[in-house]
């Protein structure tokens, strides 16, 4: 079964881990540390079964209402955990790998002291267009602005990535700020989400210099 398959699986009790200060898009990875009791649970749980899980955001105003059930934003990626280990506590350390989209379409009644909700997968259209050269052009003249180590993670990726896909990997590598990254997540049209992540790295590049070599010039 793959990724995809084992997610729409799980899209009719999704688990969700609300998380505030991140935002995953498919086809990437994020690291992290579960602590609290209640995701202890779900990622217990999780592994326990079909690995899967998704990350999501709240609507605006839950601040001061985190440990309650405040309202969550229907778009959010559903992933499957690619890594664990347990430390001390009963905490995890853990990869998830982004694999979709997902639109939840009703939260279930609690039953777990998790959330879960009803989703509907949403696969990206193939897409081909001018937008994916500018994209992966600016990407490559970004890599001689910005420490090697980086861009030699990026560009294999850049190169080799085309429509929704491409526009996912560049936002997760150089958009730090998760409500445009949630912005960004939610564009379910490709051409425009091309367009938008195109937008962001032409002004991180208005804001970088070339660097300069290091060693001895030939």
């Amino acid at each position: 079964m793959t990724a995809q398959e084992t997610v729409e699986r799980a899209a009719i009790a999704l688990k969700v881990f609300p998380l505030p200060s991140a935002v995953l898009f498919p086809h990437t990875v994020i690291p992290l540390h579960i602590f609290e009791p209640r995701y202890r649970a779900l990622v217990k749980d999780a592994l326990a079964t079909d690995r899967v899980l998704a990350l999501g955001q709240l609507e605006p105003g839950w601040e001061g209402n985190y440990e309650g059930r405040p309202p969550l934003q229907p778009l959010m990626c559903a992933g499957v955990i690619v890594w664990d280990e347990q430390v001390e506590d009963g905490r995890y350390n853990i990869l998830l790998q982004g694999v979709s989209r997902v639109r939840m379409v009703e939260e279930l009644a609690p039953g777990t002291l998790y959330r879960q909700v009803r989703g509907q997968v949403l696969v990206d259209p193939h897409y081909t267009g001018p937008e994916e050269e500018q994209l992966r052009q600016a990407v490559f003249e970004l890599a001689g602005r910005v420490p090697p180590s980086f861009a030699e993670s990026l560009l294999p990726v850049a190169a080799r990535a085309g429509g929704g896909m491409l526009a996912d990997v560049v936002a997760s590598a150089l958009v730090p700020e998760p409500g445009r990254r949630q912005e960004l997540l939610g564009e379910l049209d490709v051409r425009r989400r091309l367009e938008a992540v195109l937008e962001d790295v032409s002004d991180l590049l208005s804001q970088l210099q070339p660097v300069r070599p290091s060693g001895p010039l030939n």
